[in-house]
């Protein structure tokens, strides 16, 4: 049973088509900072909750024991956390 739940990006106030799936809103949030997206606010499905978030990408280097094919540096990811909002 993985309990996934899907969180609907939004933009301009409204949702888009744009839908991660994932257990907790951080990881969807990553998902779309990983994406490009920094003003990241996320609408639960089923809820009236929003979780924003503010994320970016940073470059770093990649681990020593990386495989052949992976660049020598990548981006990640990160996202902070600025509230919850409710839907009337």
């Amino acid at each position: 049973m993985s309990d996934k739940k899907n969180f609907v990006l939004m933009q301009d106030g409204k949702d888009t088509d744009i839908v991660f799936s994932n257990r907790q809103p951080r990881g969807a949030a990553l998902k779309a900072a990983s994406r490009g997206h920094t003003d990241i606010r996320l609408r639960e499905r089923g809820t009236k909750r929003v979780h924003v978030f503010k994320g970016w990408r940073e470059q770093v280097t990649s681990p020593s024991n990386r495989p052949s094919w992976l660049p020598e540096t990548v981006w990640k990811a990160k996202v902070k956390k600025q509230g919850v909002e409710h839907i009337k």
